[in-house]
């Protein structure tokens, strides 16, 4: 075996390799449809996923919304940048030139929809009575509550006149395919990217209890808008009849690829879900844990996935997956034998350019300030330090966290 470290990093590349769109979304592809096929999309998937659509069906007539500094060559389909995880002008522009396009769609034209993690963002249109100005600050609120990421998804489809199905209404009667990539902890397609094709079991009433329980206080715009019963769209809704919804990627299948290369080293590997949900210092000292437990005469690999959360402490540089890993090194404190990466495979951990983090039981040793920098949520600013980040740049894919712990024989 290599080093820890390196082979940490060759499971987590091989992991956002399988959920490559140029190495995956080929294989979930119908035949060319006869008459016209429009492409539209969102998320940080979405332009590599169009540029694969292109090299198997040739040029499309399309619109595509992507990250900054995630767009891909396309022949014929348009990629737009715009701002993510606070959504921005530019996301709102693009959005509603996809509208327009989707409203030149009739019976019998097929729209292919490339759906992925930071679609939320991407694909912005605030609802009637409600700026964007007001539903950037909302989002700034949701994201340091520490909220899960499906009570936030909950509330951002009731105030949006895109999510929860309304982007697939607005092709009706046109048949649509929604190819998806799963961010989301479940992979439920009514979560991946607020669900802009899938209809909405929520309710305006429910978004307010989740504002009050997370004690945000949104504009009272959009306390008025919600209060007054806002607009969703039920699943049942007939514009919704002529949409397909597929999951072609998810967190599972890139676990399950790690775990074929630790496997084939012989170490036992044990996953503890691809689904995993909590607060990201509360999920570290559980595994830390788990690790001690079992440490033993030979190799384990403890993977997991899913989305942990990072409640505002103070103002460092932090992300969930930095921040579990700080909190599993003080956990774990230079226990022999211990090595773990925490990444998130869109090559973004938080707002911070940066994918995530390696510990070692030397990480403690390498600096004396990880407490302060866990009380301040500046994970990223202790491992920058130290040069224990891992940067990727952008992956073009978004299958959430990636977490491996090697437990190496105790001393």
């Amino acid at each position: 075996m290599q080093d820890p470290d390196s082979f940490l990093r060759r499971l987590f590349d091989r992991a956002v390799e399988v959920a490559d769109p140029m190495q995956s979304l080929a294989a979930h592809l119908p035949a060319r449809p006869e008459g016209r096929l429009v492409v539209i999309g969102a998320g940080k998937a979405s332009a590599r996923m169009a540029e694969a659509v292109e090299a198997a069906y040739g040029p499309c007539e399309g619109l595509v919304i992507t990250r900054y500094g995630y767009a891909r060559p396309c022949e014929r389909i348009e990629i737009v940048e715009a701002a993510h995880p606070v959504p921005d002008q530019a996301g709102v522009d693009a959005t509603r030139r996809m509208l327009a396009l989707l409203d030149t769609c009739g019976e019998g034209d097929t729209v292919l929809a490339l759906i992925s993690g930071g679609g939320s963002a991407l694909l912005c249109a605030p609802a009637k009575g409600i700026t964007l100005n007001e539903k950037q600050a909302l989002t700034d609120a949701l994201l340091a509550s520490g909220a899960p990421i499906g009570a936030i998804n909950g509330i951002r489809k009731q105030i949006s006149a895109v999510k929860g199905g309304k982007l697939a209404a607005a092709a009706y009667p046109a048949r649509m395919l929604a190819l998806l990539i799963s961010d989301v902890p479940g992979d439920n397609p009514s979560d991946i990217a607020s669900g802009p094709t899938v209809g909405d079991t929520g309710t305006p009433a429910r978004a307010l209890e989740t504002l009050n329980r997370w004690n945000v206080t949104p504009s009272p715009s959009i306390t008025d808008y919600l209060t007054a019963g806002g607009n969703p769209l039920p699943p049942d809704d007939p514009r919704l009849s002529t949409v397909e919804n597929v999951i072609y990627a998810a967190p599972s299948q890139s676990l399950a690829a790690a775990a074929e290369i630790a496997e084939a080293e012989g170490i036992e590997v044990q996953i503890l879900g691809d689904a995993l949900e909590g607060e990201a210092r509360d999920v570290a000292a559980d595994h830390a844990a788990l690790a001690r437990k079992a440490q033993g005469d030979k190799p384990v690999l403890l993977l997991s996935g899913g989305e942990l959360t990072v409640t505002r402490r103070g103002n460092g540089i932090g992300g969930p997956n930095a921040e579990y890993c700080l909190a599993l090194a003080l956990a774990l404190d230079r226990a022999p034998g211990i090595h773990a990466l925490a990444c998130d495979t869109d090559g973004v951990d938080g707002a911070a350019e940066v994918a995530g983090a390696v510990i070692s039981p030397e990480t403690l040793s390498k600096a004396p300030d990880a407490a302060d920098a866990l009380a301040i949520n500046d994970a990223h600013g202790f491992f920058g330090r130290i040069g224990d980040q891992v940067v990727t740049g952008p992956t073009l894919t978004n299958v959430n966290d990636f977490r491996a712990i090697l437990v190496l024989p105790g001393s």
